[in-house]
């Protein structure tokens, strides 16, 4: 681990790292799960919505990358402002903005709208990623990998939680309905976050252009940053791949699943949010190494189980609970040692950090269907554990031995 390469490390001390319990990290672990759940409803609904809107059926999975787009517009140029603003107004601000923005879709009436408030919805759903440092910032420093781990699990609960929900839903309440529940979902965590979000000023005296200069400089000069935030974008590119090819074949002979067997199916990855509380508690006890070779270890593995899937269904499902294991277990090992590196810049560490993986993620979701339909789903299998298994090896080359 390198020394920051910007003054203000010691800024923030572990004084100011008491205020946080049980209740307030519920709060949090709510507050993300219930944000980051707003990019993952629209994907099993896309069907749903182009009927509804008159979009062509080409063009229907424009509507989640919009979102997805819309994401990292906020994790670039929103989510480094928790390094100078207060972090209480910030966030109750933009998740009040991601509440009008749900009840806008919710009521689009023609594809401009639609588009316009799904981008929003997108831009405004990166509060969740404000309020992970917040939490780190907070915490004890012999109990930051646990905080970070059990606010991972509500965040990671509402990704995976979020397109088995929509589906079901939908067949009552329609996709606005699903976009109308979000936004009363945020309304309520907003109204208890406004008697119970804590305030944090920070102590960095940056212009936003400056800020916003020096995300790239931290990604060239801070290499654990780098290194960490490239493991995971094999990771999740990986998990991407993963969960949008193994839908696909499910519609498929020899399967012919419906849309609400998919939708079950799906609910295997929900697993893997156990994953995060146990990296928070091995990392804070100085395990990171054997359980970053482990995770990493766990995403070739799944792909291995999913090789045997293309015809028999327990391979398959076995494989997207491990793969979501190894994934969630990544991220809270690579945030851990993302927080220790200077904790006057944690917003733009993390901002970093997730932009780098979520691009991973897009180029894994782009892929799946090229892969699948040109080359079939061995292709789809070797380009998933191919991915992770360069990382684990420079990192059990490399890095390990340098720790």
């Amino acid at each position: 681990m390198t020394a920051s390469t910007e003054t203000g490390s010691g800024a923030e001390t572990d004084a100011q790292s008491q205020r946080i319990g049980l209740a307030l990290t519920t709060l949090f672990a709510v507050a993300c799960g219930a944000l980051a759940a707003n990019l993952y409803y629209a994907q099993p609904l896309v069907a749903l919505i182009g009927a509804d809107t008159g979009l062509s059926v080409s063009a229907e999975s424009v509507i989640v990358t919009v979102a997805q787009i819309g994401y990292a517009i906020g994790l670039v140029f929103l989510v480094p402002l928790g390094d100078i603003l207060e972090n209480r107004k910030l966030i109750l601000a933009t998740m009040g903005l991601n509440v009008v923005s749900l009840v806008g879709l919710a009521l689009a009436p023609g594809l401009a709208s639609l588009f316009a408030m799904m981008l929003v919805v997108g831009i405004t759903s990166c509060a969740a990623q404000m309020i992970v440092p917040l939490a780190a910032n907070l915490a004890p420093a012999a109990e930051r990998g646990a905080v970070v781990g059990n606010v991972m699990t509500g965040l990671l609960g509402g990704i995976l939680l979020a397109r088995p929900v929509a589906s079901f839903l939908a067949d009552y309440i329609s996709w606005r309905g699903v976009f109308a529940a979000s936004a009363a979902l945020v309304g309520l965590v907003l109204l208890v976050g406004l008697l119970r979000l804590p305030a944090r000023t920070p102590t960095v005296g940056k212009g936003y252009g400056e800020l916003i200069g020096s995300l790239g400089k931290l990604f060239a000069k801070q290499p654990v940053l780098r290194r960490r935030g490239l493991y995971h974008a094999s990771m999740f590119g990986a998990f991407s791949l993963f969960w949008t090819a193994a839908p696909i074949i499910l519609f498929r002979e020899p399967f012919n699943f419906s849309s609400t067997q998919v939708a079950l199916f799906t609910l295997a990855g929900v697993f893997g949010v156990f994953a995060a509380p146990i990296a928070g508690r091995l990392a804070d006890r100085g395990h990171t190494v054997i359980g970053t070779t482990i995770a990493i270890s766990l995403a070739v593995l799944a792909f291995v189980l999913a090789w045997f899937g293309e015809t028999v269904f327990w391979p398959l499902l076995l494989a997207g609970v491990v793969i979501d294991l190894g994934v969630q277990a990544n991220l809270v090992f690579g945030q851990r040692e993302i927080y220790e590196l200077d904790a006057s810049i944690r917003n733009r560490l993390n901002s970093v950090y997730m932009t780098t993986f979520f691009l991973g993620g897009a180029v894994g979701s782009a892929l799946a269907s090229p892969l699948l339909e040109t080359f079939g789903w061995t292709a789809v299998c070797l380009v998933g554990a191919g991915a992770p298994a360069l990382s684990l090896l420079y990192f059990v080359l490399v890095d390990a031995k340098g720790s």
